[in-house]
Protein backbone atom coordinates (compact mmCIF):
# COMPACT_ATOMS: atom_id res chain seq x y z
CA UNK A 1 0.00 0.00 0.00
CA UNK A 2 1.46 3.39 -1.00
CA UNK A 3 2.08 6.19 1.49
CA UNK A 4 -0.62 8.42 -0.05
CA UNK A 5 -3.17 5.58 0.05
CA UNK A 6 -2.45 5.04 3.73
CA UNK A 7 -2.65 8.78 4.35
CA UNK A 8 -6.03 8.82 2.65
CA UNK A 9 -7.28 6.22 5.08
CA UNK A 10 -5.84 8.17 8.01
CA UNK A 11 -7.42 11.41 6.82
CA UNK A 12 -10.78 9.68 6.56
CA UNK A 13 -10.59 8.02 9.99
CA UNK A 14 -12.74 10.54 11.89
CA UNK A 15 -15.49 10.07 9.31
CA UNK A 16 -17.20 7.64 11.62
CA UNK A 17 -19.41 10.59 12.53
CA UNK A 18 -22.23 11.19 10.04
CA UNK A 19 -21.34 13.41 7.19
CA UNK A 20 -23.66 15.51 5.12
CA UNK A 21 -24.10 14.22 1.60
CA UNK A 22 -22.55 16.15 -1.22
CA UNK A 23 -25.06 17.85 -3.41
CA UNK A 24 -25.20 17.00 -7.10
CA UNK A 25 -25.00 19.66 -9.78
CA UNK A 26 -28.71 19.28 -10.53
CA UNK A 27 -29.54 19.83 -6.86
CA UNK A 28 -27.41 22.96 -6.72
CA UNK A 29 -29.08 24.31 -9.87
CA UNK A 30 -32.49 23.56 -8.36
CA UNK A 31 -31.57 25.49 -5.21
CA UNK A 32 -30.36 28.45 -7.28
CA UNK A 33 -33.59 28.40 -9.32
CA UNK A 34 -35.64 28.24 -6.13
CA UNK A 35 -33.74 31.20 -4.66
CA UNK A 36 -34.40 33.24 -7.81
CA UNK A 37 -38.11 32.43 -7.73
CA UNK A 38 -38.26 33.28 -4.03
CA UNK A 39 -36.53 36.64 -4.53
CA UNK A 40 -38.80 37.37 -7.50
CA UNK A 41 -41.84 36.77 -5.31
CA UNK A 42 -40.41 39.07 -2.64
CA UNK A 43 -39.81 41.70 -5.33
CA UNK A 44 -43.43 41.53 -6.48
CA UNK A 45 -45.20 41.07 -3.13
CA UNK A 46 -43.32 43.81 -1.28
CA UNK A 47 -42.53 46.07 -4.26
CA UNK A 48 -38.81 45.84 -3.51
CA UNK A 49 -36.95 45.91 -6.86
CA UNK A 50 -33.54 46.25 -5.21
CA UNK A 51 -33.53 42.67 -3.93
CA UNK A 52 -32.62 41.50 -7.45
CA UNK A 53 -31.32 44.68 -9.08
CA UNK A 54 -28.01 44.55 -10.93
CA UNK A 55 -26.58 47.17 -8.57
CA UNK A 56 -27.43 45.10 -5.49
CA UNK A 57 -26.02 41.91 -7.03
CA UNK A 58 -22.81 43.67 -8.07
CA UNK A 59 -22.43 45.14 -4.56
CA UNK A 60 -23.11 41.70 -3.07
CA UNK A 61 -20.39 40.16 -5.22
CA UNK A 62 -17.89 42.82 -4.18
CA UNK A 63 -18.81 42.31 -0.52
CA UNK A 64 -18.62 38.51 -0.76
CA UNK A 65 -15.21 38.22 -2.46
CA UNK A 66 -12.97 39.42 0.42
CA UNK A 67 -15.03 37.33 2.86
CA UNK A 68 -14.65 34.27 0.67
CA UNK A 69 -10.91 34.81 0.38
CA UNK A 70 -10.57 35.16 4.14
CA UNK A 71 -12.63 31.99 4.52
CA UNK A 72 -10.39 30.15 2.05
CA UNK A 73 -7.44 31.31 4.12
CA UNK A 74 -9.00 29.85 7.24
CA UNK A 75 -9.80 26.64 5.35
CA UNK A 76 -6.18 26.07 4.29
CA UNK A 77 -4.85 26.66 7.79
CA UNK A 78 -7.43 24.57 9.61
CA UNK A 79 -7.22 21.70 7.15
CA UNK A 80 -3.53 21.63 8.17
CA UNK A 81 -4.55 21.63 11.84
CA UNK A 82 -3.79 25.28 12.69
CA UNK A 83 -6.48 27.74 13.79
CA UNK A 84 -5.78 31.08 12.12
CA UNK A 85 -7.57 33.79 14.09
CA UNK A 86 -4.94 36.15 12.64
CA UNK A 87 -6.71 36.31 9.27
CA UNK A 88 -7.89 39.83 10.10
CA UNK A 89 -4.31 40.98 10.66
CA UNK A 90 -3.13 39.27 7.47
CA UNK A 91 -5.91 41.01 5.54
CA UNK A 92 -4.76 44.33 6.99
CA UNK A 93 -1.23 43.66 5.74
CA UNK A 94 -2.70 42.81 2.32
CA UNK A 95 -4.65 46.08 2.14
CA UNK A 96 -1.57 48.20 2.85
CA UNK A 97 0.98 46.33 0.75
CA UNK A 98 -1.50 45.95 -2.12
CA UNK A 99 -2.19 49.69 -2.21
CA UNK A 100 1.49 50.61 -1.82
CA UNK A 101 2.59 48.14 -4.49
CA UNK A 102 -0.11 49.35 -6.90
CA UNK A 103 0.94 52.97 -6.41
CA UNK A 104 4.63 52.20 -6.87
CA UNK A 105 4.68 49.44 -9.49
CA UNK A 106 1.21 49.14 -11.06
CA UNK A 107 -1.84 46.98 -10.31
CA UNK A 108 -0.51 43.51 -11.11
CA UNK A 109 2.74 43.89 -9.15
CA UNK A 110 0.69 45.49 -6.36
CA UNK A 111 -1.55 42.42 -6.34
CA UNK A 112 1.46 40.14 -5.90
CA UNK A 113 3.00 42.35 -3.21
CA UNK A 114 -0.28 42.38 -1.27
CA UNK A 115 -0.49 38.58 -1.47
CA UNK A 116 3.12 38.38 -0.29
CA UNK A 117 2.34 40.73 2.62
CA UNK A 118 -0.44 38.42 3.79
CA UNK A 119 1.78 35.36 3.29
CA UNK A 120 4.47 36.92 5.51
CA UNK A 121 1.80 37.40 8.18
CA UNK A 122 0.88 33.73 7.78
CA UNK A 123 4.55 32.78 8.08
CA UNK A 124 4.85 34.67 11.38
CA UNK A 125 1.77 32.85 12.67
CA UNK A 126 3.24 29.51 11.52
CA UNK A 127 6.57 30.16 13.25
CA UNK A 128 4.77 30.98 16.48
CA UNK A 129 2.29 28.10 16.46
CA UNK A 130 4.08 25.30 14.61
CA UNK A 131 7.72 25.83 15.59
CA UNK A 132 7.39 27.37 19.05
CA UNK A 133 4.06 25.84 20.05
CA UNK A 134 2.35 29.10 20.97
CA UNK A 135 -1.39 28.76 21.52
CA UNK A 136 -3.10 29.32 18.17
CA UNK A 137 -5.65 31.79 19.51
CA UNK A 138 -3.04 33.87 21.35
CA UNK A 139 -0.81 34.01 18.27
CA UNK A 140 -3.74 34.96 16.02
CA UNK A 141 -4.93 37.71 18.34
CA UNK A 142 -1.37 39.03 18.62
CA UNK A 143 -1.16 39.12 14.81
CA UNK A 144 -4.42 41.07 14.60
CA UNK A 145 -3.21 43.57 17.21
CA UNK A 146 0.26 43.91 15.68
CA UNK A 147 -0.77 44.40 12.02
CA UNK A 148 -2.55 47.78 12.43
CA UNK A 149 0.46 49.19 14.25
CA UNK A 150 2.83 47.96 11.57
CA UNK A 151 0.83 49.46 8.70
CA UNK A 152 0.31 52.74 10.61
CA UNK A 153 4.10 53.03 10.95
CA UNK A 154 4.65 52.12 7.30
CA UNK A 155 2.03 54.67 6.23
CA UNK A 156 3.72 57.38 8.27
CA UNK A 157 7.20 56.79 6.86
CA UNK A 158 5.87 56.32 3.31
CA UNK A 159 3.21 59.03 2.94
CA UNK A 160 4.00 61.31 5.89
CA UNK A 161 1.73 62.39 8.75
CA UNK A 162 -0.98 63.49 6.30
CA UNK A 163 -1.16 59.95 4.92
CA UNK A 164 -0.81 58.06 8.19
CA UNK A 165 -4.36 56.71 8.02
CA UNK A 166 -4.94 56.50 4.27
CA UNK A 167 -3.01 56.29 1.03
CA UNK A 168 -3.21 58.40 -2.09
CA UNK A 169 -5.80 57.31 -4.64
CA UNK A 170 -4.89 54.17 -6.58
CA UNK A 171 -5.38 55.34 -10.17
CA UNK A 172 -4.22 52.30 -12.14
CA UNK A 173 -6.42 49.30 -11.42
CA UNK A 174 -6.73 45.76 -12.66
CA UNK A 175 -8.98 45.77 -15.77
CA UNK A 176 -12.68 44.96 -15.62
CA UNK A 177 -14.45 42.77 -18.15
CA UNK A 178 -18.04 42.44 -19.34
CA UNK A 179 -19.69 39.63 -21.26
CA UNK A 180 -20.41 41.00 -24.75
CA UNK A 181 -24.01 42.15 -25.06
CA UNK A 182 -24.80 41.75 -21.36
CA UNK A 183 -25.69 45.42 -20.99
CA UNK A 184 -28.54 44.93 -23.45
CA UNK A 185 -30.41 43.26 -20.57
CA UNK A 186 -30.76 46.64 -18.87
CA UNK A 187 -34.05 47.39 -20.62
CA UNK A 188 -35.40 43.97 -19.73
CA UNK A 189 -34.45 44.52 -16.08
CA UNK A 190 -36.28 47.87 -16.00
CA UNK A 191 -39.57 46.31 -17.20
CA UNK A 192 -40.04 44.73 -13.73
CA UNK A 193 -41.54 41.53 -15.13
CA UNK A 194 -41.84 38.62 -12.73
CA UNK A 195 -38.74 36.41 -12.76
CA UNK A 196 -37.62 37.53 -16.24
CA UNK A 197 -36.52 41.00 -15.08
CA UNK A 198 -35.04 39.50 -11.92
CA UNK A 199 -32.89 37.07 -13.88
CA UNK A 200 -31.78 39.92 -16.14
CA UNK A 201 -30.76 41.98 -13.09
CA UNK A 202 -28.83 39.10 -11.55
CA UNK A 203 -26.99 38.35 -14.80
CA UNK A 204 -26.07 42.02 -15.30
CA UNK A 205 -24.80 42.25 -11.74
CA UNK A 206 -22.63 39.16 -12.12
CA UNK A 207 -21.34 39.65 -15.67
CA UNK A 208 -21.05 43.41 -16.25
CA UNK A 209 -17.85 45.30 -15.37
CA UNK A 210 -16.33 42.46 -13.34
CA UNK A 211 -12.75 42.92 -12.12
CA UNK A 212 -10.23 40.27 -13.15
CA UNK A 213 -9.38 39.95 -9.45
CA UNK A 214 -12.98 38.93 -8.82
CA UNK A 215 -12.71 36.25 -11.49
CA UNK A 216 -9.42 35.05 -9.96
CA UNK A 217 -11.02 34.89 -6.50
CA UNK A 218 -14.01 32.89 -7.77
CA UNK A 219 -11.70 30.44 -9.57
CA UNK A 220 -9.74 29.88 -6.38
CA UNK A 221 -12.76 28.13 -4.85
CA UNK A 222 -12.85 25.13 -7.24
CA UNK A 223 -9.04 25.22 -7.47
CA UNK A 224 -8.76 24.87 -3.69
CA UNK A 225 -11.28 22.01 -3.72
CA UNK A 226 -9.33 20.24 -6.45
CA UNK A 227 -5.95 20.66 -4.76
CA UNK A 228 -7.09 19.61 -1.29
CA UNK A 229 -9.25 16.63 -2.35
CA UNK A 230 -7.77 15.48 -5.67
CA UNK A 231 -3.99 15.84 -5.35
CA UNK A 232 -1.30 14.14 -3.26
CA UNK A 233 -0.23 17.53 -1.88
CA UNK A 234 -3.75 18.28 -0.67
CA UNK A 235 -4.08 14.82 0.84
CA UNK A 236 -0.92 15.39 2.86
CA UNK A 237 -2.09 18.80 4.06
CA UNK A 238 -5.40 17.31 5.20
CA UNK A 239 -3.74 14.32 6.83
CA UNK A 240 -1.68 16.51 9.16
CA UNK A 241 -4.89 18.25 10.19
CA UNK A 242 -6.67 14.97 10.90
CA UNK A 243 -3.99 12.80 12.48
CA UNK A 244 -0.46 14.27 12.51
CA UNK A 245 0.98 11.31 14.44
CA UNK A 246 -0.25 8.88 11.78
CA UNK A 247 1.14 11.14 9.05
CA UNK A 248 4.48 11.31 10.85
CA UNK A 249 4.63 7.52 11.19
CA UNK A 250 4.35 7.30 7.40
CA UNK A 251 7.39 9.52 6.93
CA UNK A 252 5.61 12.84 6.32
CA UNK A 253 7.26 16.05 7.53
CA UNK A 254 4.26 17.33 9.49
CA UNK A 255 5.85 20.70 10.31
CA UNK A 256 6.49 21.41 6.64
CA UNK A 257 2.90 20.76 5.58
CA UNK A 258 1.53 22.81 8.45
CA UNK A 259 3.76 25.66 7.26
CA UNK A 260 2.43 25.22 3.72
CA UNK A 261 -1.16 25.42 4.93
CA UNK A 262 -0.68 28.50 7.13
CA UNK A 263 1.43 30.46 4.61
CA UNK A 264 -1.13 29.76 1.85
CA UNK A 265 -3.78 30.82 4.35
CA UNK A 266 -2.05 34.17 4.86
CA UNK A 267 -1.66 34.63 1.10
CA UNK A 268 -5.40 34.10 0.57
CA UNK A 269 -6.21 36.62 3.31
CA UNK A 270 -3.69 39.03 1.79
CA UNK A 271 -5.44 38.76 -1.56
CA UNK A 272 -8.70 39.60 0.20
CA UNK A 273 -7.03 42.69 1.62
CA UNK A 274 -5.71 43.73 -1.79
CA UNK A 275 -9.23 43.41 -3.14
CA UNK A 276 -10.53 45.85 -0.54
CA UNK A 277 -7.89 48.51 -1.14
CA UNK A 278 -7.49 48.30 -4.92
CA UNK A 279 -10.78 46.96 -6.33
CA UNK A 280 -13.56 47.89 -3.93
CA UNK A 281 -12.37 51.39 -2.97
CA UNK A 282 -9.13 52.13 -4.91
CA UNK A 283 -7.54 53.54 -1.75
CA UNK A 284 -6.05 52.19 1.47
CA UNK A 285 -7.80 53.35 4.65
CA UNK A 286 -7.07 52.47 8.24
CA UNK A 287 -9.66 50.02 9.58
CA UNK A 288 -10.64 49.05 6.05
CA UNK A 289 -11.06 45.34 6.78
CA UNK A 290 -13.81 46.00 9.35
CA UNK A 291 -13.68 42.53 10.92
CA UNK A 292 -13.99 40.68 7.61
CA UNK A 293 -11.32 38.20 8.67
CA UNK A 294 -13.56 37.01 11.50
CA UNK A 295 -16.64 36.90 9.26
CA UNK A 296 -14.59 34.85 6.76
CA UNK A 297 -13.88 32.35 9.54
CA UNK A 298 -17.61 32.22 10.30
CA UNK A 299 -18.33 31.58 6.60
CA UNK A 300 -15.78 28.74 6.63
CA UNK A 301 -17.45 27.15 9.67
CA UNK A 302 -20.87 27.59 8.05
CA UNK A 303 -19.47 25.75 5.01
CA UNK A 304 -18.31 22.85 7.22
CA UNK A 305 -14.65 23.40 6.29
CA UNK A 306 -15.35 22.93 2.57
CA UNK A 307 -14.88 25.45 -0.27
CA UNK A 308 -18.38 25.17 -1.74
CA UNK A 309 -20.19 25.70 1.54
CA UNK A 310 -17.80 28.50 2.38
CA UNK A 311 -18.72 30.26 -0.87
CA UNK A 312 -22.43 29.98 0.01
CA UNK A 313 -21.78 31.47 3.45
CA UNK A 314 -19.74 34.36 2.06
CA UNK A 315 -22.42 35.04 -0.58
CA UNK A 316 -25.16 35.06 2.04
CA UNK A 317 -23.32 37.59 4.18
CA UNK A 318 -22.27 39.66 1.15
CA UNK A 319 -25.85 39.83 -0.13
CA UNK A 320 -27.35 40.96 3.18
CA UNK A 321 -24.50 43.43 3.60
CA UNK A 322 -25.05 44.86 0.10
CA UNK A 323 -28.74 45.50 0.76
CA UNK A 324 -27.72 48.21 3.24
CA UNK A 325 -26.54 50.27 0.29
CA UNK A 326 -29.69 49.75 -1.77
CA UNK A 327 -32.63 51.22 0.20
CA UNK A 328 -31.64 48.85 2.97
CA UNK A 329 -34.61 49.44 5.27
CA UNK A 330 -37.19 48.57 2.60
CA UNK A 331 -35.14 45.73 1.10
CA UNK A 332 -34.41 43.98 4.40
CA UNK A 333 -38.05 44.43 5.41
CA UNK A 334 -39.17 42.75 2.19
CA UNK A 335 -36.64 39.96 2.61
CA UNK A 336 -38.33 38.93 5.86
CA UNK A 337 -41.03 37.27 3.72
CA UNK A 338 -38.51 34.85 2.24
CA UNK A 339 -36.56 34.41 5.49
CA UNK A 340 -39.71 33.51 7.41
CA UNK A 341 -40.79 30.99 4.76
CA UNK A 342 -37.37 29.32 4.69
CA UNK A 343 -37.20 29.08 8.47
CA UNK A 344 -40.67 27.54 8.69
CA UNK A 345 -39.82 25.08 5.91
CA UNK A 346 -36.65 24.16 7.79
CA UNK A 347 -38.69 23.68 10.95
CA UNK A 348 -41.00 21.19 9.18
CA UNK A 349 -38.03 19.33 7.68
CA UNK A 350 -36.20 19.06 10.99
CA UNK A 351 -39.38 17.97 12.78
CA UNK A 352 -39.79 15.14 10.26
CA UNK A 353 -36.18 14.15 10.98
CA UNK A 354 -37.00 14.30 14.73
CA UNK A 355 -34.45 17.03 15.36
CA UNK A 356 -36.79 18.89 17.66
CA UNK A 357 -34.36 21.49 19.02
CA UNK A 358 -33.55 22.88 15.58
CA UNK A 359 -37.18 22.49 14.49
CA UNK A 360 -38.54 24.53 17.39
CA UNK A 361 -35.81 27.16 17.07
CA UNK A 362 -36.47 27.54 13.33
CA UNK A 363 -40.22 27.77 13.85
CA UNK A 364 -39.87 30.46 16.51
CA UNK A 365 -37.50 32.50 14.35
CA UNK A 366 -39.78 32.10 11.33
CA UNK A 367 -42.82 33.33 13.25
CA UNK A 368 -40.81 36.25 14.64
CA UNK A 369 -39.79 37.18 11.07
CA UNK A 370 -43.43 37.51 10.04
CA UNK A 371 -44.37 39.32 13.26
CA UNK A 372 -41.66 41.89 12.51
CA UNK A 373 -42.72 42.15 8.86
CA UNK A 374 -46.36 42.90 9.69
CA UNK A 375 -45.55 45.12 12.68
CA UNK A 376 -43.44 47.73 10.91
CA UNK A 377 -43.22 49.24 7.42
CA UNK A 378 -39.47 49.86 7.61
CA UNK A 379 -36.68 48.15 9.51
CA UNK A 380 -34.75 50.52 11.84
CA UNK A 381 -31.37 51.53 10.44
CA UNK A 382 -29.45 50.00 13.34
CA UNK A 383 -31.13 46.63 12.72
CA UNK A 384 -30.44 46.88 8.98
CA UNK A 385 -26.75 47.42 9.68
CA UNK A 386 -26.73 44.45 12.04
CA UNK A 387 -28.62 42.18 9.60
CA UNK A 388 -25.53 40.53 8.05
CA UNK A 389 -24.16 39.63 11.48
CA UNK A 390 -27.52 38.39 12.75
CA UNK A 391 -27.81 36.25 9.63
CA UNK A 392 -24.43 34.65 10.26
CA UNK A 393 -25.22 33.96 13.93
CA UNK A 394 -28.62 32.41 13.16
CA UNK A 395 -27.27 30.21 10.37
CA UNK A 396 -24.32 29.04 12.45
CA UNK A 397 -26.57 28.27 15.40
CA UNK A 398 -28.97 26.20 13.26
CA UNK A 399 -26.15 24.39 11.43
CA UNK A 400 -23.97 23.70 14.49
CA UNK A 401 -25.06 20.06 14.89
CA UNK A 402 -23.85 19.12 11.40
CA UNK A 403 -20.37 20.59 11.63
CA UNK A 404 -17.22 18.47 11.69
CA UNK A 405 -13.87 20.27 11.85
CA UNK A 406 -10.60 18.48 11.13
CA UNK A 407 -9.92 16.13 14.04
CA UNK A 408 -6.58 17.68 15.07
CA UNK A 409 -7.59 21.28 14.36
CA UNK A 410 -6.01 23.60 16.95
CA UNK A 411 -4.37 20.76 18.87
CA UNK A 412 -0.66 21.10 19.78
CA UNK A 413 1.72 18.80 17.93
CA UNK A 414 5.27 17.85 18.75
CA UNK A 415 7.43 15.65 16.56
CA UNK A 416 7.69 12.17 18.05
CA UNK A 417 4.93 12.98 20.57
Amino acid sequence: MSTDTTLSAAAAQPAAKPRSRRMSTSTILLIVAGALVGLSLVHQLANAPDVTSSGAIQAALQAAVPLGLAGLGGLWAERAGVVNIGLEGQMILGTWFGAWGSLEFGPWIGLLIGILGGAVGGLVHAVATVTFGVDHIISGVAMTILAPGVVRYLSYITWGSAGATQSPQVVDQVPRLSVPGINSLKGLEEHQWFLVSDIAGVLRGLLHEVSLVTILAVLLIPLTAWILWKTAFGLRVRSVGEDPQAAESLGLNVYRYKYYGVVISGAMAGLGGVYLSTVTSAIYREGQTGGRGYIGLAAMIFGNWRPGGLAVGASLFGYTDALQLRRGSESVHALLILVGALLLALAVWEFIRRNRVVAISSAVLGVLSYVLFFSVDKIPTALVQAAPYITVLVVLALAAQRLRPPAADGKPYRRGG
